[in-house]
């Protein structure tokens, strides 16, 4: 009586199929380790955190809890039977499916999450120093590189769209990434947001990499301020606050014209600024947006990707693709920036710190906060720090135009 009790108690918990697939061994670490990156070390705590625990419990066998990935054709399996899941209803996928698909399939593939985010993010920018820095601005378009470089390569072995999903991880922005494979290559959601995060995470780790690399101390040690006294802006700002009220209206309007695919995030980024740019007329939405409903969004996001990542989805060749691909990506990106001050340097008096252009990245601020410390090693009275946001905040709208052109010439 007693065997026969434990097997069928063994056979009603997780135990049993742990045991028969192990893989799902591999998936626990992995969800530990981003745990361990988020809580302990501090990386990306908002996002990491939930992506890491959605992995965690999308990974217990009988939990339900897994994004069921659809096929070429939209099917998906429900009780034995093949179903397109595009001509399901929302309460019928999560009852046949589960809560974490009704999530997924609500605010995640329907491209809801990353502009709501982007809105948010808008709101806590200030696109200040880029204003009193514009020349600066152009870094953040240069250190885009890694994002078609690495295209060119992948499309020998992913498809065009799947490449493109890959490539933009280099833009070194999460709701980007996956805005743009939400668009592209939505079965490679959960390996791409894991690895655009996970490299977003590891900024402090790879900016100085990169730096070390290519920039001489001589070029490190080039003091911003040193070189502003020694030639001066001839064009001054007299009324700041209506300059950083126009801004987000003409850049959605030029966007909009140009790059029509972009301006979901884009328009959402500046719409996100605006408000917080108005002042005390807007400040209730303005609240929200960057409170409530940025925290409710990073929330249902950080869920709902770390849930795609199931066993069958992320245990394969293509992930490992993904993950070497994005690594490129997103060190080639740092190293164009870095490439783009140097040419720059060669034909103007007035030098860069090689520093903004590493930070043409999206990481915002990280990747600022991380180039002011390198500059501070080389020399304590350097403070590079509000140049960087200048390259920084760009990136931000780079990535975005980006993923706007990929997805209007391969969506």
């Amino acid at each position: 009586m007693q065997e026969i009790f434990e097997t069928i108690y063994y056979k009603m918990t997780a135990i049993s199929a742990i045991v028969d697939h192990p893989e799902f061994l591999i998936m626990y670490a992995l969800a530990f380790v981003l745990l361990y990156l988020g809580i302990k070390k501090g990386y990306e705590p908002l996002l990491l955190i939930p992506i890491a625990f959605g992995v965690l419990i999308a990974n217990f066998p009988g939990g339900g809890m897994g994004v069921i990935s659809p096929d070429g054709a939209g099917m998906v399996p429900v009780n034995g039977v093949m179903k397109n899941v595009y001509e399901m209803s929302l309460p019928e996928i999560a009852h046949d499916l589960g809560i974490m698909n009704f999530l997924y399939y609500a605010l995640i593939k329907t491209g809801l999450l990353p502009p709501i985010i982007f809105m948010g993010v808008g709101a806590l920018t200030d696109f200040g120093p880029m204003l009193r820095n514009l020349k600066l601005a152009i870094f953040g378009a240069g250190a885009q590189f890694g994002i078609f470089a690495v295209l060119l390569v992948a499309c020998n072995f992913f498809t065009m769209q799947e490449a493109a999903s890959l490539a933009i991880i280099g833009g070194a922005d999460g709701p980007t990434a996956i805005f743009t494979t939400i668009k592209l290559a939505p079965h490679m959601l959960g390996p791409i947001a894991i690895a655009a995060y996970s490299y977003m995470a590891l900024v402090p780790v790879i900016v100085p990499l990169v730096v070390k690399l290519l920039c001489s101390e001589k070029e490190l040690k080039i003091n911003m301020k040193e070189q502003d006294k020694l030639y001066p802006n001839k064009t001054e700002i007299k009324n700041m606050q209506t300059l950083k009220i126009i801004f987000p209206i003409a850049v959605t309007t030029i966007v909009a014209i140009i790059v029509p695919s972009a301006v979901s995030l884009v328009g959402m980024l500046m719409f996100g600024n605006l408000i917080k740019e108005v002042g005390s007329s807007t400040s209730r939405i303005f609240d929200a947006a960057s409170n409530t409903i940025m925290n409710a969004a990073t929330i249902f996001l950080g869920l709902s990707v770390g849930a795609t990542m199931t066993v069958d989805a992320f245990l394969n060749w293509t992930t490992i693709g993904i993950v070497t691909g994005g690594f490129f990506a997103f060190g080639l990106s740092i190293a164009g920036g870095i490439m783009l001050a140097k040419v720059y340097n060669l034909f103007s008096k007035k030098k860069i710190n090689p520093l903004i252009g590493a930070t043409g990245l999206s990481a915002v601020p990280m990747a600022s906060r991380v180039a002011n410390e390198i500059a501070l090693k080389y020399d304590p009275r350097n403070h590079v720090l509000n140049y960087c946001m200048s390259s920084n905040v760009s990136g931000v709208i780079g990535s975005a135009v980006a993923a706007g052109i990929l997805i209007s010439f391969l969506g």
